[in-house]
């Protein structure tokens, strides 16, 4: 038994029992349990479980080291005999535990336990399973059920390695696994409970140029993963097991967290451990845009540019107003013979071909192909023109407050819609009693009347949760998008300093993060949207074509 420090409650609390008193039970069962110290991970979970209730108070902590829940019985379990003389001086309000297995193992002897404890006014709860209660046959049914299927001790077992697992990450240990590239595994100078040296990784200076490499090359030029294999390939380079890099190798990394310092596994992150960040994050979540966008699973139109040789300026974001399939990029070289009968060849040319029209998919009133040049010319110029503006346009503090005032609104509809959703479930509890009354005749109502009434109710409370969960999406994203003001304005003003001096690819990457579509019809009369995150720092005259 260990008391608990630093958690007395206030006397006045004291006086009017405006909490519950805790006490908590940990055990481990085998020796190997022991030696792995399984205990902190147990207490942990359930020191956290009691802050998140209203008003628990953990008063006494009980621990069991090698005690097996199964082959030992609970009258000779000094410490589930404590328990239960305390219960009796109504010492504690709750008994917790990590799992109901750590209570005992026993079907024919630890549902009794635990109905005891309930009839001594002790509630009964599990971090992971919630509260045991016995108001009804199928509470008393899933008490016995619960413990007859707690013999299988690998599942339990699996539960709290991974939440160990989860704990260790959350508090920066590296875990094991596969080392990534441009990191090496280093001694820790941590020894476990075995006398053995824990690992961790380290940069590797050489291999984190690699990684930045790619990481720019994906976000400024716009180079896909099969290219940028050959580009690594080509210079020897080969991963950590001597293997050639393959598309899925480039894929991952630029999808692996660790390279912005965090440690994830599950649902758990670490903090960030600074010392092992190798790539910035808005350079990382631009390359995991790019990456989804060009996933063939996204149901959104695809407006990545992907690295090519071309000399045509646009690509993913092109489409035929008359018909609204995507203009395509095409090259062709032109031949003709002389008199001397000498073939010759014109410049290799470029355009944009209608992949609706020039392949017969469908009909199409408009061009079957474009030059690519004159389509370029006006979209360069347009680009030209909001950087101009750009330049001239101060960060508009008003946007901000704007971004706020959208953010309250959404939060006022999220407590309108709990409110309510509140008011509907005592309505459905009310209901649902007076079904009992309904049944023995003495209800105004029938019982088809409060079953369709109460069914009514359910799916007005799965509406608005539903609801809610699209709402507080949307406030995310809203909080991001606040949040990331001044990494777009401050991005929009390095393009416009930047894009007369830049590659083609590069221009064509920015191209595709300034301009959601562009729209061409016959005469090379052009439309052109532009990305509304970019938009947001110009006035409509500003970007008016």
């Amino acid at each position: 038994m260990i008391p608990l420090k630093n958690r007395t409650a206030p006397k006045q609390v004291e006086k009017d029992k405006a909490y519950k008193t805790v006490y908590c039970l940990y055990r481990v069962s085998t020796k190997g349990q022991v030696d792995k110290d399984d205990i902190p991970m147990q207490k942990q979970e359930c020191r956290e479980f009691a802050q998140r209730q209203n008003g628990w108070i953990i008063k006494r902590e009980f621990l069991e080291k090698g005690i097996s829940g199964f082959k030992v019985s609970a009258q000779d379990r000094d410490a589930i005999q404590e328990l239960k003389a305390a219960a009796e001086r109504k010492e504690f309000d709750v008994l917790l535990v990590f799992m109901f297995d750590r209570l005992g193992r026993r079907q024919d002897e630890t549902p009794v336990i635990v109905e005891w404890f309930n009839q001594q006014g002790v509630e009964v709860w599990s971090t992971k399973e919630g509260q045991q209660r016995f108001e009804n046959d199928a509470d008393y049914l899933m008490n016995y059920v619960r413990f007859w299927m707690a013999s299988g001790e690998s599942k339990k077992t699996s539960i709290r390695v991974k939440t160990r697992l989860n704990q260790l990450v959350e508090q920066g240990v590296y875990t094991g696994g596969t080392t990534p590239y441009g990191y090496r595994l280093i001694n820790s100078g941590q020894i476990n409970k075995k006398g053995k040296e824990l690992k961790t990784l380290e940069i590797v200076p050489n291999e984190a140029n690699i990684i930045r490499m790619i990481f720019e090359k994906t976000v400024t030029e716009g180079v896909g993963s099969y290219v940028m294999v050959q580009l690594i390939n080509d210079q020897n380079i080969r991963t950590h097991k001597g293997s050639k890099f393959q598309a899925v190798t480039i894929n991952r990394i630029l999808q692996n967290p660790i390279y912005c310092g965090y440690f994830v596994k599950g649902d758990a992150v670490s903090p960030r451990l600074e010392h092992l960040q190798i790539v910035e994050d808005e350079v990382f979540i631009r390359a995991h845009e790019i990456l989804e966008a060009r996933s063939y699973k996204s149901q959104e139109r695809n407006n990545i540019a992907r690295f090519t040789k071309a000399s045509s300026m646009l690509s993913g974001t092109l489409y035929c107003a008359h018909c609204g399939k995507k203009l395509n990029a095409t090259s062709y070289v032109d031949h003709y013979i002389t008199k001397d009968g000498v073939v010759h060849e014109t410049p290799r040319r470029y355009r944009y071909i209608c992949s609706g029209k020039a392949m017969h998919r469908n009909e199409c009133d408009g061009q079957s192909a474009y030059v690519a040049e004159k389509i370029d010319g006006q979209v360069i110029e347009f680009l030209r023109e909001c950087f101009k503006k750009i330049k001239l346009t101060p960060r508009d503090v008003a946007l901000e407050s704007k971004f706020k005032s959208q953010i309250n609104e959404i939060k006022n509809e999220i407590r309108t819609i709990e409110k309510e959703n509140e008011t509907q479930k005592k309505k459905l509890g009310e209901l649902t009693e007076e079904i009992a009354n309904a049944l023995l005749g003495e209800s105004k109502f029938t019982p088809d009347v409060l079953a369709i009434a109460i069914e009514r109710c359910k799916q007005k409370i799965a509406d608005n949760t539903s609801m809610i969960k699209e709402l507080e999406t949307k406030l995310d994203n809203k909080e991001y998008e606040m949040g990331k003001i001044d990494y777009y304005y401050n991005q929009f003003v390095s393009w416009a300093d930047e894009f007369e001096k830049s590659t083609l690819e590069r221009k064509r990457m920015i191209a595709d993060e300034l301009l959601k579509e562009v729209w061409v019809a016959r005469g090379y009369e052009v439309n052109i949207l532009m990305n509304a995150t970019y938009q947001q720092f110009l006035t409509a005259e500003d970007i008016d074509k």
